[in-house]
């Protein structure tokens, strides 16, 4: 298989080292990452200024853009052939619920899809967490699976991993995404010029985050899978919204 590893937080984080060094005993592997942390960069285009692709040390191509532009160079230009399986991360901290919309490490993921290659988005769940290998196991087990069982190319998975040893592990859990409380308040402070200046505050903590959430799952440490699509239209809305739209004059 030829793999397309990117992810948000940088081409010299440790989750995307173990991984491309995992995914390279399985197959062939170019990493495409942004040349600092992104993270929730989301699912954004750098479209005023020209992106520079360079090389490190170790192989690994990084950019001065966004974990999307990353992506979507390496599927539309920079390489020959597309790759049978994109994956972004291992993420340091957890994608769940409402996350996704901001995320870059999701959005990297998603970019691929788009352009008609399946993908996977891993995080590895936690403030500082450390269990990177067993986040690695489990991308392992799930491309062997996919290897055997082709993945839809219009399919995007948002896997989660707990912070544990791979043996602690419970098991592999297929759930919905839930929903976190309101961000805490932006954090308001004074630079050293004395000019007011804000922090985005912490996310909230879970509030729809029972059983079969993403939530639930990784509390009770099991890994994560939570099938994405990109259509955001609020179906059940629809009538009700159309017949609030005919009640609109044209005067």
């Amino acid at each position: 298989m030829r793999f397309l590893i990117s992810n948000d937080d940088g081409y010299q984080a440790q989750g995307i080292e173990m991984l491309a060094a995992a995914m390279a005993r399985l197959g062939e592997v170019n990493v495409v990452a942004p040349d600092r942390n992104r993270s929730g960069a989301s699912n954004s285009l750098t479209l005023d200024s020209p992106l520079y692709v360079n090389t490190a040390r170790n192989g690994f191509y990084y950019v001065n853009g966004t974990p999307t532009d990353c992506v979507h160079l390496a599927i539309t230009g920079l390489f020959d052939e597309e790759p049978d399986l994109v994956i972004s991360g291992v993420n340091s901290g957890a994608n769940l619920g409402d996350d996704v919309l901001y995320s870059g490490t999701v959005a990297a993921a998603m970019e691929a899809r788009f352009l008609g290659c399946p993908a996977l988005a891993v995080s590895l769940a936690g403030d500082s967490p450390l269990n990177f290998e067993s986040a690695v196991r489990v991308v392992s087990n799930i491309v062997a699976l996919i290897a055997n069982k082709s993945l839809a190319s219009d399919l995007l998975l948002n896997v989660n991993v707990p912070d544990v040893n791979y043996e602690k592990i419970a098991g592999y859990e297929v759930t919905r995404l839930g929903y976190r409380h309101k961000a805490e308040p932006a954090i308001k402070m004074r630079d050293p010029k004395n000019q007011e200046i804000y922090w985005i505050g912490p996310p909230g903590a879970g509030d729809d985050a029972g059983e079969g959430t993403d939530f639930y799952a990784v509390e009770q440490n099991k890994v994560s899978i939570t099938p994405l699509q990109t259509d955001l239209t609020r179906y059940n809305a629809v009538e009700a919204v159309k017949e609030w739209v005919s009640a609109i004059s044209d005067e």
